[in-house]
């Protein structure tokens, strides 16, 4: 892609997952990939692999639900690498129950990792790159924030939320070339799908049904979405902003 090379994306939990992938990739694609996490032993291995890779990334523990934590964790960072071209707001948790059966500290819980931390993650690093004149945003939401999902009412709420923040923000940024931007995955081989439907029959069922009802017959892996972050952070995604993209093997699909 162009105009990545040795340019600054931090990413956050990309410790595992899919916020991985994305790190592996942009480290691939010549970015010195700032790896956030609250997990700093996952941090720290994944910096080993990108660098295994020929790639350059520094590890930083980060907790995107304290604003203290995130201030802390992008001036050290950023003291060690540069200025941050590209955020990727990646870090999330879920977990499945029917709304009716949760409570408020669940609430609190779901909404200020999926919504508060993206929020406090793009406070701290949009500022500098509206002092520098541009910079890229990338949210990696949930197709949950566009068409709900039973069983996730509580993130789907602080995905749609996340979706109509950036389209907000973006229109605030856009002439100051900071363009934001959102990546809607759907069901995805990960860790944290396992943790989601567990691993035992039961999870297994689940999974069947989740492939079933994707037109491409798969779920997704998390190799399927570091390619259009990429883009997206590159320069030829320069013109686009305020965009949310599905990437979910058609399971929704959206004119």
């Amino acid at each position: 892609m162009r105009g990545l090379k040795d340019k600054v994306a931090l990413v956050t939990g990309a410790g595992s997952g899919i916020g991985l992938a994305i790190a592996k990739r942009l480290g691939a694609e010549g970015m010195q990939v700032g790896v956030l996490d609250i997990n700093a032993e996952a941090a720290n291995q994944a910096v080993a692999q990108i660098r295994a890779a020929g790639g350059r990334a520094d590890a930083q523990v980060c907790d995107i639900t304290s604003y203290e934590s995130v201030q802390q964790a992008v001036s050290a960072i950023e003291s060690r690498l540069g200025p941050t071209w590209a955020l990727v707001n990646n870090a999330g948790w879920d977990k499945p129950i029917p709304f009716l059966k949760t409570t408020p500290d669940f609430w609190q819980k779901v909404v200020t990792i999926n919504y508060m931390g993206p929020l406090q993650m793009t406070h701290a690093v949009a500022q500098g790159m509206v002092a520098r004149g541009g910079g890229r945003i990338i949210f990696i939401a949930s197709d949950a924030g566009r068409v709900g999902s039973t069983g996730e009412v509580v993130y789907s709420g602080t995905k749609g939320a996340t979706i109509a923040f950036a389209k907000a923000l973006a229109r605030e940024l856009a002439r100051k070339q900071v363009t934001l931007n959102c990546v809607c995955p759907g069901p995805t081989n990960t860790p944290a799908m396992d943790a989601f439907v567990g691993t035992g029959e039961e999870g297994q069922k689940i999974r069947d049904a989740m492939v079933r009802s994707v037109p491409l017959g798969r779920i997704g892996e998390a190799d399927d979405y570091p390619g259009l972050v990429a883009f997206l952070a590159s320069e030829d995604a320069a013109f686009m902003t305020g965009q949310t993209i599905s990437v979910s093997g058609g399971l929704t699909m959206h004119g």
